[in-house]
């Protein structure tokens, strides 16, 4: 129960972060990447911020013998670079570009009811449940 009242807590002040950003309005990611036009910064001060605190976060949390809610830490072991990983940067990183959003920025618009981000919401579930069925198997 601790384990998912600590993610509930967690999703909600990433949400209400990214909101006060204003990281939930697709045109500022937009704007963050358009070099030559109107580009706007807050993008970077945002990521900026949020990998000081993840860093100093993941340093005191990793002195601990093991996490509060679980038996152990999941730390990924993997650190090979393969062509599926790279692909899915890619279009990732496309995706994001193209439409102003990636997930967590998504999910968090959904409470604001716009209907945009519905839309990407609802393509993003179908593509993930399109992966499960067709390539899930080999991940």
């Amino acid at each position: 129960m601790g384990e998912k009242l600590t993610g509930l807590i967690a999703g909600i002040v990433f949400g209400i972060g990214l909101s006060v950003a204003g990281m939930v309005n697709p045109a500022k990611i937009v704007g963050f990447l358009d070099f030559f036009g109107e580009w706007d910064p807050s993008l970077a001060f945002v990521m900026g911020g949020a990998v000081a605190v993840y860093a100093i976060g993941y340093q005191l949390v990793m002195k601990n013998a093991k996490p509060l809610f679980a038996d152990a830490f999941q730390v990924p072991s993997r650190r090979d670079i393969d062509v599926r990983l790279i692909t899915g940067a890619v279009l990732f990183g496309a995706g994001w570009g193209l439409a102003g959003y990636c997930p967590g920025p998504a999910i968090t618009g959904l409470a604001f009811g716009m209907q945009q981000t519905m839309i990407f919401f609802a393509s993003m579930a179908a593509g993930v449940v399109i992966f499960k069925f067709t390539m899930g198997a080999k991940s």
